[in-house]
């Protein structure tokens, strides 16, 4: 690596950071079809998480050549290595949750830039000029020949209530419709779909901005969700405290929203009221596109639109995207989650959860692994306390996990470990069915099993895989000798 570089304030920086590693970026100027190829070359490089075997935890990749689109370039992959997360944070992996939590302790606002030029409004597009096509301007991924058609998988939606005025930015499953409309997905719940629903029932559009292609902090603190961050609370200002200084915001050229003003691209919009489109309308396959779960979602039959009002982008602009399957999805959702159970269990058991990982086979949000440290007998039961706490901060949490200290939670091989010599199926699982998670995991389903009632609904469990407090002396782990292995070995470094 060489001298560091500028700090991080756009995606641009963030892959010039990259660059300065031998392992974290690569190019190809092979032209590459954006329909099912590029996802299909990706998944071997380094997608990673649920998708299917085989792949690889591996480099972000930039496609320069996009077959149908002579100045656009997509990157994909950015925050699949949670190594890579760390690095653009300034971290090491194991403490990115704790980044996270104090982020949101300390946010600092956006603030909205005026008198000069957006530098995401270099390039203007209007959807009333003549030949307006969002496809012949964005090359939006199919990620599988299956998918209801093409994607935007990183667009950082950003809109207002339009009773408070508080912002809100999220994430959602965005499918091109025709050219000048797209489709949008929400899972019950979203603080964005508040705001929809609050502007349909006065029979009114809710203007919206997607900016894609933005500073990672932003990606990362977009994926926050209750209560860590309640409805008016605007998840750009823990991009502002990781960062240290506020999101720019400008202002849109053709509807009354605001989008990130470095972001490579921006799809300015309305959501219309009392729309709704079948989502795969355009190929009837059935089938959405690849999920987080490792799964294809199902493609709804009802889903709110946005019309599509203008598309600005930089110079020379890069599309973003990711795999939804993907490492990328788990770090973006995952490092959230360990800082909003962190969060929670401090407030109620200082000291007692030494960290969280929510790891790849999890999702991200469906399981989490806690590493806790009994110090007296008091202290015995705690864990299970610990993990009702866990499922409190992140209502979509399936499966807690619960480890010693001696136990490297980001090893599952160590937390395996664990469930095999410290746990009794018996006496160390505790069942908590009937109880919301979320709605794409395939067998939170009433014919998986009679004890779901509607979709969505699991069955929550607590694996305690910790050691009664007063049997740990009979379950220390083998100490070895401590030497030098560089004498051996020059240049040698522990991991």
């Amino acid at each position: 690596m060489t001298d560091t570089p500028k700090k991080v304030t756009d995606l641009r920086s963030a892959i010039e950071l990259l660059s300065r590693f031998d392992d974290e970026l690569i190019y190809t100027d092979e032209p590459v079809d954006p329909v099912a190829e590029l996802s299909g070359v990706y998944r071997y490089v380094g997608a990673h998480g649920t998708v299917q075997r085989p792949t690889r935890i591996g480099p972000a990749m930039m496609f320069n050549k996009v077959k149908g689109y002579q100045d656009m370039r997509v990157l994909i992959g950015l925050l699949s290595s949670r190594q890579r997360v760390a690095r653009l944070f300034g971290t090491v992996p194991e403490k990115l949750a704790f980044m996270l939590k104090d982020a949101v302790s300390t946010p600092i606002p956006p603030r909205v830039i005026a008198g000069q030029p957006a530098e995401c409004q270099q390039v203007v597009h209007l959807a009333t000029d003549p030949g307006f096509d969002i496809l012949k301007i964005l090359p939006a991924p199919t990620n599988t020949p299956q998918d209801a058609g093409p994607y935007f998988t990183l667009g950082m939606c950003y809109a207002a209530d339009p009773e408070t005025g508080a912002h809100d930015v999220t994430i959602h499953r965005l499918c091109v419709q025709s050219k000048d409309e797209i489709s949008m997905y929400f899972v019950p719940g979203r603080h964005l779909d508040v705001f929809r629903q609050k502007a349909e029932a006065a029979g009114k559009p809710l203007p919206i901005s997607v900016s894609i292609g933005v500073d990672p902090a932003i990606e990362i603190g977009a994926c926050f969700e209750p209560p860590a961050t309640p409805l008016g609370f605007d998840e750009l200002s823990i991009a502002g405290s990781l960062r240290q200084q506020p999101v720019e915001l400008t202002r849109c050229l053709s509807v009354d929203a605001l989008a990130i003003a470095n972001a490579e691209v921006v799809i300015e919009g309305e959501l219309l009221p009392g729309v709704r489109v079948q989502e795969d309308q355009n190929t009837r396959t059935g089938k959405a596109m690849p999920e987080f779960p490792g799964y294809t979602g199902a493609a709804q039959t009802a889903v709110p639109v946005i019309k599509v009002k203008a598309i600005t982008h930089r110079k020379h602009p890069i599309l973003q995207t990711c795999i939804g399957p993907s490492d990328e999805h788990t770090n973006m959702a995952g490092i959230p989650t360990e800082a909003s159970i962190l969060q929670l269990v401090e407030r109620a058991l200082p000291g007692f959860v030494l960290n969280v990982h929510c790891p790849s086979p999890g999702t991200g949000k469906y399981l989490a692994v806690l590493q806790v440290k009994k110090r007296t007998s008091a202290d015995e039961g705690r864990q299970r306390q610990a993990a009702l706490l866990a499922f409190a901060a992140f209502s979509e949490l399936k499966h807690v996990m619960l480890v010693d200290e001696d136990v490297d939670i980001f090893d599952l091989s160590d937390v395996m470990w664990a469930m095999t010599t410290r746990y009794q199926g018996d006496i160390s699982t505790v069942f908590i069915p009937g109880v919301r998670c979320h709605p794409l995991d395939p067998s939170s389903d009433p014919a998986f099993s009679p004890s779901i009632r509607s979709q969505g609904i699991a069955c929550k469990t607590i694996f305690d895989c910790t050691v009664p407090y007063d049997l740990k002396a009979g379950f220390q782990r083998s100490v070895f000798m401590e030497v030098d292995v560089s004498r051996f070995i020059p240049g040698f470094t522990p991991q």
